[in-house]
C-alpha cells in the first residue's frame, strides 16, 4: 500500500468536530473527538473512537454515561481547549462553563447542541483508538448552526 496516498484519502473522509465530556467517582473527562457516526434510528446509537489512554474514555468507561458536543463552525477555538488534558476549577472544564446533564455528564454552556448518551459496548482491539457504542438518551438543541468541521480548520487527524 501506497503510505502517503492513504493517509490523502483517509483525510478525505468528512469528519465534524465534536467535544465529548464525561465523568466518574473519579472525576471529569473532556477531548476533542472527530470519528463520529451515526450508527442507528432505532434505538438512536451513535459510534466515537476515543483514545483509550484519555481520560474521557477511562470516565465513560466507568460510568458508562458520555454527552457529545456539536460545536459551531465558529468555535474553532473552544475545540482547541479539549486537545489538552481535562482540568475543572471555579465550575469550568478547559475554561468551558459547563453544569450537570440529566445523566450526570458535563454539559458545556457554550455548545449550540449536545446529546446525553449511555456507553452500550466499547471495542477495544488494542489499537489507538477504541470504538464506544452510544445510545441517545436526551437531546437538547439549543441553536442550529452551521457545525465544525475539520475542513473548517487548520487541523488534519486522520490517515
Amino acid at each position: 500500500m501506497n503510505v502517503t496516498d492513504k493517509k490523502h484519502a483517509l483525510r478525505m473522509f468528512t469528519n465534524g468536530v465534536y467535544i465529548l465530556t464525561s465523568r466518574s467517582d473519579d472525576g471529569f473527562g473532556a477531548a476533542t473527538v472527530t470519528w463520529v457516526s451515526q450508527a442507528s434510528f432505532t434505538p438512536p446509537l451513535l459510534t466515537v473512537a476515543v483514545r483509550p489512554t484519555n481520560s474521557v474514555f477511562r470516565c465513560l468507561a466507568k460510568s458508562s454515561v458520555a454527552a457529545l458536543h456539536v460545536l459551531s463552525h465558529e468555535q474553532t477555538e473552544m475545540a482547541k481547549k479539549f486537545f489538552t488534558p481535562t482540568a475543572v476549577q471555579d465550575g469550568t472544564i478547559n475554561g468551558e462553563p459547563f453544569s450537570e446533564g440529566t445523566t450526570l455528564a458535563p454539559i458545556l454552556s457554550n455548545a449550540p447542541a449536545y446529546l446525553e448518551c449511555a456507553v452500550r459496548q466499547i471495542v477495544d482491539q488494542g489499537s489507538d483508538h477504541a470504538v464506544v457504542i452510544l445510545e441517545v438518551l436526551e437531546a437538547v438543541c439549543r441553536e442550529r448552526v452551521k457545525p465544525l468541521t475539520m475542513a473548517d480548520t487548520p487541523w488534519e487527524y486522520g490517515g
